[in-house]
């Protein structure tokens, strides 16, 4: 069953998602994929079998929510086309920035629908203090990389320790070839999360990841110029707010 378009807030609602697919993987996926609109507050999928499929992100503002739907729906997503809403209600985690936030009733039906606040908020939270390690060890470093309109990730996070550099990138070519080589990819990169990216585009084929590197992998496509498309619409998109993926052609 369909729901009516709800009016635009920061918070997107999505649904038709692979049951199948680990709830933290699919968060740490949802993120990937969602982070290039905005800066993302929360990001919320419940446990229990009956909201299964279903998942909330929160963006910081409307216009990154709005953004997000536009180009999204529909999208392939573990092989299933996300159905994206707003959602009814504006969360926890808007209200407390714009001010309007009510703390909840302790009481009676307060206290019932409180029982399950602190699980979904504890799952979000939980979902970004996985994802910081990554983001802090290139903060600071990629402020010149972020593409126009898009701002800098808070400063609100707790400080990481120092990370050892990761090795110098290597160099690929500028000369068209079908096969696309790319670099700067953040530690938790999958290669479903990858052919997500790529298979929007006509000509994939497949994504290879390099055994004992997180940090590059391989695209091919039939012809070099779908991969140019690809690599001319994604290079330097960030699968995190601090990993911009670099991408060459592979040399021939």
């Amino acid at each position: 069953m369909g729901r009516g378009m709800y009016p635009p807030q920061p918070t997107i609602y999505i649904n038709n998602l692979n049951d199948k697919v680990k709830k933290e993987e699919l968060k740490k996926s949802l993120y990937a994929i969602f982070s290039q609109f905005g800066e993302i507050l929360e990001i919320v999928a419940a446990k229990n079998i009956r909201a299964r499929g279903q998942a909330f992100v929160v963006f910081k503002d409307i216009n990154s929510a709005s953004n997000a739907l536009r180009s999204m729906q529909g999208f392939p997503f573990y092989e299933k086309p996300m159905r994206i809403n707003y959602a009814k209600k504006k969360s926890d985690a808007v209200a407390k920035l714009d001010g309007t936030y009510v703390a909840k009733d302790h009481t009676k039906k307060g206290t019932k629908e409180k029982r399950k606040a602190p699980d979904q908020g504890g799952d979000a939270k939980r979902v970004m203090e996985n994802a910081m390690p990554m983001m802090g060890m290139m903060q600071g470093m990629m402020q010149g990389m972020m593409p126009p309109g898009m701002a800098p990730p808070g400063n609100n996070m707790p400080p990481m320790p120092p990370k050892p550099r990761p090795t110098p990138p290597q160099s690929g070519s500028e000369v068209p070839h079908k096969i696309l080589f790319l670099q700067n990819l953040p530690q938790e990169t999958t290669e479903m999360m990858l052919t997500m990216l790529f298979e929007q585009f006509p000509g994939f084929k497949e994504t290879r990841l390099v055994p004992g590197r997180h940090d590059i992998a391989f695209v091919e496509f039939e012809a070099d110029q779908q991969a140019s498309q690809a690599k001319q619409a994604l290079n330097h998109f960030k699968i995190t707010p601090n990993n911009a993926m670099l991408i060459t052609f592979a040399n021939k």
